[in-house]
């Protein structure tokens, strides 16, 4: 057997681990953490206080977690979280650790799992970024994105660039959204170790969870698509961009209000996957 053999072959076996297990579920309780923080940023916002120093996205949660006795300290957990979710979703696109076979559609899964990976990567490297002082805060109502998607534009169809992102955002969002509603969650909990009650609440705050990801990824879409057919990078929004734009439209605050609560029951899923999932 060659090295190269013997290293792909303790690769598999690596990924296929009990520790890539618990590495999965740590990171689901980090995706939890920061769900929950986001909700909980939106939600006072929708209840009035514009002037909150945070902003509703990830980097304004980590602010959040900063400012708290031991921020350090806590933002250093989130950190190896998302390192944690990121290795695991890595281990589930690289070494197939979830079975979905080298047909072209689980290809195109694990695929999805290795970009996953690769997000979670750089919000691992922002939280260490915070830690060390250089995170920023977070921008304001989507000034980082419209630097970014200016940035894009210079490049070589990079208007072509920014309408792909925003078509893949709807695509996202659709995908969330049918997720929701297709009752199919199940399929990813050991529903054998649960009550009655704790299936139907978990599938319950995954369903409104899905549905409400689905919504803010088709927001951020909306300004993506505007800021390419438009050719302005002003249009560009980021998650905080997004949901602030809700309080300008009529009832937009009880809109806000709808989606925090959708986002915090998303935050819930992900710790109900971290107990009964099967990683």
């Amino acid at each position: 057997m060659s090295a190269v053999d013997t290293v792909k072959r303790q690769g598999r076996r690596a990924g296929h681990s009990e520790g890539v297990e618990w590495l999965g579920r740590s990171g689901l309780v980090a995706q939890g953490a920061i769900y929950g923080l986001i909700a909980l940023i939106a939600l006072q916002i929708a209840l009035g206080d514009h002037g909150s120093s945070h902003n509703p996205d990830k980097e304004g949660a980590l602010s959040l977690v900063a400012d708290q006795p031991a921020g350090t300290w806590l933002l250093g957990l989130l950190a190896l979280g998302f390192t944690a979710y990121a290795l695991w979703r890595f281990a589930q696109a690289l070494f197939d650790r979830s079975g979905k076979g080298k047909e072209a559609k689980a290809l195109a899964k694990r695929f999805g799992y290795f970009c996953i990976g690769a997000w979670y990567g750089v919000l691992a490297v922002l939280t260490v970024k915070k830690i060390l002082g250089s995170g920023g805060s977070g921008g304001s109502g989507g000034g980082n994105e419209q630097q970014t998607t200016a940035g894009v534009f210079d490049l070589p169809l990079g208007r072509e660039l920014v309408l792909a992102v925003a078509l893949g955002l709807f695509v996202a969002a659709g995908w969330n959204v049918y997720r929701g509603l297709s009752g199919k969650l199940e399929k990813h909990l050991r529903t054998h170790e649960m009550s009655e009650g704790e299936r139907k609440a978990a599938l319950g705050v995954g369903g409104v969870g899905h549905l409400a990801r689905g919504v803010v990824f088709a927001l951020i879409g909306v300004f993506l698509g505007k800021a390419a057919l438009e050719f302005d990078a002003k249009e560009a929004r980021g998650l905080d961009g997004a949901l602030l734009e809700l309080t300008q439209q009529p009832y937009g605050e009880a809109m806000l209000a709808v989606v925090a609560v959708g986002l915090g029951a998303f935050a819930l899923w992900c710790f109900a996957q971290a107990r009964y999932r099967e990683v």
